[in-house]
């Protein structure tokens, strides 16, 4: 048996040692005990009497690193294979699976894990290890696992040039990639920490990323959140009440008004960490991004895991989930609407629900409160519907929608997707009073208090201007430039311009988001329709929303005046001076106005520009289209079409976001398409338009909805805080009391 155990700060090696060389150290020189004895004081200041545990495939690095981890450390390097193994068999690893065979193998590696125990080292496992269920459990007692992610091509070469042609599990008609491959479950399975290495990665680089790593596991309270509107003075005195992920996300809007970001920004990708996610699936490209933006402390790896799983495993129509197709020219499409309800608003809104039930408290009752203008609504509703039913019994979700402001077929989507636990309200008013009276019950102590004490419920938020909101939008922006990397359009580092039609500016801000984390963007198109303020403001520098009325149109997701994420970008260009954006968005709440000043302007000018599209113009586009191509753009994704023509210098790929399904618009596609327009039910348009056999096809997400029968109705309520109120003390009483 091998075995490390501390009794005191000084670690006592019994039976076995991991060489006899400690042993006789320790008890022949007083110079070696000191330097054991400083060996504990420096690695504990880093975990304690917890080791540092490398895990990855054959070919990793691990012993190497390990080796290296160990003397910047200045504690015990324990290499599995090595220390352990082979000095329990008296033969080398090689010869013992030559002589038991691959099932037999794991069984005994398995048994000399479960008998060893170490603290306060670093250990290096062997590529196998992590198939042994118990022995792993064993291990992650005292121990934090750092997965050395590695390319498998780089893997691959690795072996070839190591003369190394089998591991274990392969066999006839297995391929050494196969296996590799299939070892990649068991990696996720257990660690801690993921560590991406590239294939130009010195082992001395990957163990600085290991320590550093590490660090950032042990030290939760430097991922802490701001609101844009607290000044530097603020944040210092707030130093004792910190606001972490798990918090936010359930707080939503800040206690001032303001939006909250993270204190130190987003984190930044090499060039190399993002290389070697080109080969990885859009679900692992989604698990490394957002394990570097949410603290394993909020959400462990392996619960964020499940988490990602749950939302993009089998409610997406497509098995790319967010698929890039080249439509002409240098422009490419980024089709975001193979979710459930057909628009991009799935990609958070399958996520955030499961996020928001794992961060609350389980004392007290959630209504999660939304407001939509048009594919929020049906996304939200959905998405907490899929909840396990014990979370449904206390969460609930009450989205209000302008009631005249929305196509016909997003409306009987929202109503259709009304469940036990989630209702829509229709507003007799726009998007900009539905948003703004939520922001107004969030900053009402009084009422909310009253919520709490009176039915023991508490209110969230499940709009954009939540953060958790945002960071699955950075994950599709970067996946698509990887996409066109993969596909031998661009290589890596060439830049490309995206194209975003948006109102709120959430969806544009996570791109500019993406770009600071690394991805190679050059220009942000922001697309507006004839509700243009922020393309007049991006061209000016002047908000104005003085004498504008909303103008209905047929893009309705971007009929928005007042931009709520336009605050963070603010914000983010400005320094995080928020006494500059509290002045700012004081004037436009009283004022109707505000102007940039000149400097941030230039700064905010270099990333973004932008255009507008007329209705005319957006209904020509799908026409033209559909003529050359055969494939029909939304109504959203012809108004991103339209400005990128317009806008783009044609020296880079241009990635236009198509934000969703034209089935939700079924009328304005009909009408464009000049196709004769009949007055019919919603259910029909779509089986009118099947019938053309369009590109893509109609969308099955939105068929299902429209098919269900007894979801009629829904309530309607006048614009008025009051009866808002109400109508939310009603949902409380008849859901949670």
């Amino acid at each position: 048996m091998f075995h490390v155990c501390q009794y005191r700060p000084l670690r006592l090696i019994t039976q076995t040692s991991v060489s006899s060389v400690y042993l006789k150290l320790m008890l022949s020189r007083p110079v070696a005990f000191a330097q054991i004895w400083k060996s504990w004081f420096s690695s504990h200041s880093l975990v304690g009497s917890k080791n540092i545990i490398l895990m990855g495939p054959p070919g990793a690095g691990k012993t190497t690193v390990g080796r290296i981890v160990g003397q910047k450390l200045d504690c015990p390097v324990i290499d599995i294979d090595d220390d352990v193994l082979e000095t329990t068999w008296n033969m080398s690893v090689s010869e013992k699976l030559q002589d038991v065979g691959n099932e037999q193998f794991l069984e005994e590696e398995g048994k000399a894990l479960l008998k060893f125990s170490a603290s306060g080292s670093v250990i290096s496992l062997t590529g196998s290890n992590p198939m042994h269920s118990a022995g792993m459990q064993h291990m992650k007692k005292n121990g934090i696992v750092v997965y050395l992610d590695v390319p498998t091509t780089v893997i691959m070469s690795r072996l070839k040039s190591m003369k190394v042609d089998r591991i274990v599990g392969q066999s006839p008609g297995i391929s050494l990639k196969d296996i590799l491959q299939f070892r990649k479950q068991f990696y996720k399975r257990w660690y801690d920490i993921r560590v991406l290495c590239g294939g130009d990665n010195t082992a001395e680089v990957v163990a600085e990323k290991v320590l550093d790593a590490v660090k950032r596991y042990q030290n939760s309270e430097l991922e802490t959140f701001i609101s844009t509107r607290s000044s530097s003075s603020e944040r210092s005195m707030e130093k004792t009440s910190h606001k972490y992920f798990s918090d936010i996300v359930v707080e939503g809007l800040a206690p001032d008004g303001g939006l909250f970001v993270p204190e130190r920004g987003l984190p930044k990708f090499t060039a190399g960490e993002w290389q070697s996610l080109i080969e990885a699936t859009y679900i692992e490209r989604a698990q490394v991004i957002l394990e570097g933006c949410i603290h394993p402390a909020d959400i462990p790896a392996s619960k964020l895991a499940e988490i990602i799983g749950t939302a993009y495993g089998e409610n997406f129509s497509c098995s790319k989930i967010a698929p890039v197709r080249h439509l002409a020219g240098n422009q490419f499409l980024l089709e975001l609407f193979h979710g459930p309800t057909a628009s991009f608003k799935d990609f958070a809104l399958q996520m955030v629900p499961h996020i928001f039930a794992y961060c609350i408290p389980r004392s007290c009752n959630y209504l999660v409160l939304v407001a939509t203008s048009g594919d929020t609504g049906s996304a939200v509703l959905d998405g907490f519907s899929r909840l396990h039913d014990t979370d449904k019994q206390r969460i609930a979700v009450m989205n209000f929608f302008p009631e005249d402001g929305v196509s016909q077929i997003q409306k009987s989507q929202m109503i259709g997707c009304q469940k036990e636990n989630a209702w829509s309200v229709g507003v007799k008013s726009d998007f900009d009073f539905c948003q703004t009276a939520i922001k107004q019950i969030f900053t009402n102590s009084d009422y909310t208090g009253f919520l709490t004490v009176e039915y023991g419920t508490a209110l969230a938020a499940a709009n954009s201007i939540n953060w958790a909101r945002l960071l699955p939008q950075i994950v599709y922006h970067a996946s698509a430039y990887l996409d066109l990397v993969h596909q031998d359009i661009i290589p890596f580092g060439s830049p490309v311009d995206v194209c975003i039609p948006t109102g709120n500016f959430g969806n544009i801000l996570a791109a500019l988001y993406a770009k600071m984390m690394g991805i190679p963007i050059r220009k942000c198109i922001c697309a507006s329709n004839e509700n243009n303020v922020l393309t007049d403001f991006i061209r000016t520098g002047v908000y104005d929303l003085r004498g504008r009325k909303l103008i209905p149109t047929f893009s309705p997701a971007v009929d928005i005046l007042k931009s709520s994420n336009l605050e963070r970008y603010l914000h983010l260009i400005a320094n995080e001076d928020g006494q500059l954006v509290t002045q700012l968005y004081n004037q436009l709440e009283k004022q109707g106005h505000f102007q940039l000043q000149k400097d941030l302007l230039e700064k905010l000018q270099q990333d973004v520009v932008a255009g507008w599209c007329s209705e005319e113009e957006c209904l020509a586009a799908i026409h033209s289209v559909y003529s050359t191509t055969g494939y029909i753009l939304d109504t959203h994704t012809a108004v991103a079409k339209v400005v990128a023509d317009r806008l783009q210098d044609r020296t880079c790929p241009i990635i236009i976001s198509s934000t969703a399904h034209y089935s939700k618009f079924a009328p304005a596609i009909l009408r464009a398409l000049r196709i004769a327009e009949i007055k019919q039910n919603p259910l029909s348009q779509l089986h009118l338009l099947s019938s053309y056999s369009p590109l893509p096809p109609v969308h099955w997400g939105l068929l299902e909805t429209l098919k269900k029968k007894g979801n009629e109705d829904h309530q309607v309520c006048a614009a008025d805080m009051s009866m808002l109120m109400s109508c939310i003390e009603t949902l409380i009483q008849n859901h949670f009391m």
